[in-house]
């Protein structure tokens, strides 16, 4: 097998990957990036709303045109991109194997930045009683179907879940003439952006039901109703609370996960909240020299939120590769790492453990498990308040939340800080 080396090895072409390879190339001459497909821009080249962007390039793009400006960044330097690369195994020691359009090939890094994005949930994984007709889609294969390939999935449509790709295809379809017959979610709340049920369900009169789950699926060669049902507090079907609702179609926004197989064939942690890497301050895993950013590391609300922590995790890797040349392999052990922890509301935090000496500031971001409508974020070191919001509001599952700590505020006999959002109602 021919062997390739680079500075920096990218798995994953789309905004996270080109976003990373772009920083790490500011500072190291050899980068690489490693796309399974035969186009670069990912999941972005079917996101043909608008909404991408506000935040990076001070505008409103569509989706192909974001992504489309990192591509034309992408070719103006000397990154080699290579497409139709399948990665096969990455080992400890940062080898790389894939399948290439040449053949098998080995890519030999000095560091690595895996940014694989994630996949959809399907109806195996929530087990919907019932047939197995046809008509079931995860939300983004039916956006692919309709954006990409052209194609109709059906003419009365049930979405089940409230995610962003739900509620952007409940709109979608509904411009393509499709009736939907309605958005039923699990939660006693909405898991997508409020923008997203307001400009794609609000606007569009698609209604949404919330404690509301299917509980059967009904057709043979095609699925022509589904069973609906009420939940209880403990989120099980209430009896008696049956509706069939029919259609031709079910939509399945169900959630987001990770594509972390490569990462556990590399020995690195995971985080079970996220079923992303456990990472500390500077975007690095439990291997040493492996990095992660963006969907692959945890579901991130905005692109524009997975470019900056991509160009963070570039940088890192950069400097994690240019320090490597500079100092010898006797340097000192790293300081002992501080564990984050998360409390009560919070459900997880990247980072999940923070080296002071890494990084000046120590970006922390998290998210709630449940609404909470007056709530303060609080971040402490024993008895040590190292953050508190100066104003209590509202938290949503759906809202990935973020706060900065200075690291020269933890004290070096500082072995945990604990984040959670403290109730301000009496």
């Amino acid at each position: 097998m021919k062997t390739l080396k680079y500075d920096v090895v990218v798995i994953g072409g789309g905004p996270a990957g080109l976003a990373a390879a772009l920083k790490a190339r500011e500072t190291v001459e050899k980068v690489a990036v490693l796309e399974r497909n035969d186009e670069l821009g990912g999941i972005l080249n079917q996101c043909i709303h608008s909404g991408f962007g506000l935040h990076v390039f001070k505008e409103e793009l569509t989706g192909p045109e974001y992504a489309q400006r990192f591509v034309d960044k992408t070719a103006e330097t000397d990154i080699a991109c290579y497409l139709n690369t399948m990665v096969i195994d990455i080992t400890k020691d940062k080898q790389i194997v894939a399948m290439t359009e040449e053949g098998m090939q080995i890519f030999e890094a000095g560091a690595i930045v895996l940014a694989m994005g994630c996949r959809e949930r399907t109806r195996g994984q929530i087990k919907i009683p019932g047939t197995r007709p046809a008509g079931i889609f995860t939300a983004g294969l039916a956006q692919r179907y309709v954006n990409l390939e052209n194609f109709r999935p059906g003419s009365r449509v049930v979405i089940l879940g409230s995610g962003d790709i739900g509620l952007i295809m409940a709109r979608r379809l509904t411009l393509e003439g499709i009736k939907v017959m309605g958005v039923y979610e699990l939660m006693p709340y909405a898991n997508g952006l409020y923008r997203n049920i307001k400009n794609c369900l609000d606007d569009f009169g698609i209604p949404l039901h919330l404690s509301t789950t299917v509980t059967k699926i009904i057709g043979s060669q095609r699925i022509q109703a589904v069973e609906v049902s009420a939940v209880d507090d403990n989120l099980q079907p209430i009896p008696g609370t049956e509706e069939i609702v029919p259609c031709d179609t079910l939509l399945l926004s169900i959630g987001l996960i990770p594509e972390n197989e490569l990462s556990k064939k590399a020995g690195v942690e995971l985080n079970p909240a996220t079923n992303g890497p456990k990472v500390d301050n500077s975007l690095e895993t439990s291997v040493e020299g492996i990095f992660a950013c963006g969907n692959v590391l945890h579901v991130h609300d905005l692109v524009d939120q997975v470019t900056q922590e991509a160009q963070d995790a570039g940088q890192f890797a950069a400097a994690y590769v240019n320090n490597k040349k500079k100092v010898s392999a006797e340097q000192e052990e790293k300081d002992k790492a501080i564990s984050v922890v998360p409390e009560g509301l919070v459900r997880y935090t990247v980072p999940s453990e923070i080296y002071p000496e890494k990084t000046p500031v120590v970006k922390i971001k998290f998210r709630v498990g449940r609404p909470e409508n007056s709530g303060k974020i609080l971040v402490t070191a024993g008895d040590q308040v190292l953050f508190e919001s100066k104003k209590a509001r509202k938290f949503v599952p759906s809202i990935m939340e973020s706060v900065n700590i200075k690291a020269d505020m933890l004290k070096s006999s500082c072995q945990e800080i604990k984040v959670t959002v403290k109730s301000e109602v009496d």
